[in-house]
């Protein structure tokens, strides 16, 4: 299937960066445009940064100022703050989300959407998004869905749902996808840290994280 359009959905700054820059940077390379919807500032983050560099009154504008750099390293030219408050997001209307997402897909029609896979993505507001994302491509006919790429990796996930059916090899975007994660310091620098030196002793699960990219086609129909 060809990709026409790739938005992408997720709560905070840097999710974007871990599992899925390097398959952002593969179509945005390839001259298919991606949306990034971005619902908070993550300004609940409890890194700030290393050395310190934020309090807590800061860190929302030096979020914005890292999101807005990385879009930029991924190039991305449409990115959508929806102004959401961090760790809210699993307390917010659902049906409301949904219908803002809605919105968004009808406008945009994009062939795959990339999100969190609801129930299997650690963190509260990963889970509601991703069940917000759900139910607003639900609520589309049948014919103008778009396929949903959903991230797991809470712990037993493969146990539960299988095993991934898209594994994506990005190895040719290792260095820049270091970038996007890098451009994130408040929250990645004594991280970056760690990745370096886990590189420098040739660890293959580090290398294996940076270039490969895993996801769950979502069962929309159930």
């Amino acid at each position: 299937m060809e990709e026409k359009h790739v938005l992408v959905i997720f709560p905070h700054p840097d999710d974007e960066a871990f599992g899925v820059a390097g398959t952002i940077l593969s179509h945005t390379d390839a001259g298919t445009p991606v949306t990034y919807v971005c619902l908070t500032l993550g300004e609940m983050g409890r890194n700030m940064g290393r050395p310190v560099m934020a309090n807590r009154e800061t860190l929302p504008d030096i979020r914005r100022e890292e999101l807005e750099e990385a879009a930029r390293l991924l190039g991305i030219d449409d990115l959508r703050k929806f102004g959401m408050r961090d760790k809210t997001v699993e307390f917010t209307d659902q049906d409301a989300l949904a219908k803002r997402f809605q919105e968004v897909i009808e406008e945009i029609e994009p062939t795959t959407i990339i999100t969190f896979y609801p129930g299997y993505a650690v963190h509260p507001d990963h889970d509601a998004t991703g069940a917000a994302v759900v139910q607003a491509v639900r609520q589309l006919k049948k014919e103008n869905r778009p396929r949903i790429h959903a991230i797991a990796f809470a712990e037993g996930s493969e146990e539960e749902i299988g095993d991934p059916d898209v594994v994506t090899d990005v190895r040719q975007y290792r260095d820049r996808k270091l970038d996007v994660i890098g451009a994130h310091a408040s929250q990645t620098a004594g991280l970056m840290e760690q990745v370096r030196g886990h590189m420098e002793a040739q660890d293959e699960t580090i290398e294996y994280m940076l270039q490969t990219e895993r996801f769950w086609t979502y069962p929309i129909e159930e």
